[in-house]
């Protein structure tokens, strides 16, 4: 059974930072390429970024290009996004899951992602 578990959102202010995880069970992580997305409140889900199995490639949303980081420790099994130069509309819970997404895929639904963490910036 896969199993996403996110964790380090808060309450930041703008301009702050945080750096959000995610471990991952239940299959390759390794072998996996690994995703973050959001939902803003009263939105749909956001892709956010990607990267590939190893490391060595990774992609973002242009509206979080520069201010994020996403990284990964395979020996770990665990994702890492870094959230830097937060905005208030940075505020959303933020997801993790498996596979390769970017601007033009559709998303899939709730239950391929993990439970989500809540990234709130406010002042």
């Amino acid at each position: 059974e896969v199993q996403l578990v996110e964790s380090g959102g808060g309450l930041v202010q703008p301009g702050g930072s945080l750096r959000l995880s995610c471990v991952a069970s239940g299959f390759t992580f390794s072998s996996s390429f690994m995703t973050w997305v959001r939902q803003a409140p009263g939105k749909g889900l956001e892709w956010v970024s990607t990267i590939d199995s190893g490391g060595a490639s990774t992609y973002y949303a242009d509206s979080v290009k520069g201010r994020f980081t996403i990284s990964r420790d395979n020996a770990k099994n665990t994702l890492y996004l870094q959230l830097g130069s937060l905005k208030t509309e940075d505020t959303a819970m933020y997801y993790c899951g498996r596979g390769y997404f970017n601007k033009y895929y559709i998303l899939p639904p709730k239950n391929h992602w993990g439970q989500g963490t809540q990234v709130t910036v406010s002042s």
